[in-house]
């Protein structure tokens, strides 16, 4: 075995001592020394890396329903919304029970002049009479369908005092007097209302003595003759057959 030098430093001087190998060479290695002291714990190690997620586990048992709580107190009412697009439009409904219209009407008026003579006044000069309801060969309006009627006149009254009356069945209704002066063309008129059942007629008539009845028309000035129906009476039975 080679010789091991060590370097020796002393406090006088510095020398050289040679230390011989020990004799017993390895094996006297087998006996240690006296345990140290344990050393101070050291410091916490850091957090691990988070391991690899595990598999899903199975499903629970459902729990045991709770009991239902108790009714709240109502909510105060919250403001109005504001107000939404008009929607679209329905579509048509059916026609309803008054989708017929029941419709009569005339106006007519004098071609000549007329004489008292107990028959109704005929007039000729048809302006309306669209349903012929009004004849002019009798000078009688035929109730049609029945309901609530206007009848009205205007009369030009000349020469003479003129009596004109309006008849309902046979009977006068209204009666108008116009008291003539010379020179002047006066005018009677008159207008009702009547509620007319089917068959009914109307007509208008000179009253008194027979001869001239003053009553006056010409190409400046009119005698006319006007009735229509308001509403019809739907409680009443209508006529079978029109007449035409």
């Amino acid at each position: 075995m080679e010789p091991i030098w060590v370097l020796v430093v002393g406090l006088l001087g510095a020398g050289v001592v040679v230390v011989e190998p020990d004799s017993h060479g390895p094996c006297a290695r087998w006996m240690g020394g006296i345990p140290g002291t344990p050393g101070h714990d050291g410091q916490p190690g850091r957090d691990g890396r988070g391991g690899r997620k595990g598999e899903k586990g199975d499903s629970g048992q459902p729990g045991v329903p709770g009991k239902r709580g108790e009714v709240g107190t109502s909510g105060e009412g919250g403001p109005a919304g504001y107000r939404g697009f008009p929607g679209y439009p329905g579509l048509k409904g059916e026609p309803g029970e008054m989708a017929f219209d029941y419709r009569s009407a005339f106006s007519v008026g004098l071609v000549g002049p007329v004489k008292a003579s107990g028959e109704p006044i005929r007039f000729a000069k048809l302006f309306y009479n669209k349903q012929r309801d009004y004849d002019e060969l009798s000078g009688k309006f035929r109730c049609a369908v029945p309901g609530l009627y206007y009848f009205n006149y205007q009369l030009v009254a000349r020469g003479q005092d003129t009596k004109v009356a309006l008849y309902h069945g046979g009977k006068p209704v209204t009666f108008s007097l116009d008291q003539y002066r010379a020179g002047n063309l006066d005018q009677a008129s008159g207008s009702v209302l009547l509620r007319l059942v089917g068959g009914d007629e109307v007509w208008l008539q000179v009253y008194g003595e027979e001869g001239p009845a003053g009553v006056h028309t010409d190409n400046t000035a009119d005698s006319t003759f006007t009735g229509f129906l308001l509403y019809p009476d739907l409680r009443a039975n209508l006529l079978a057959k029109r007449r035409r």
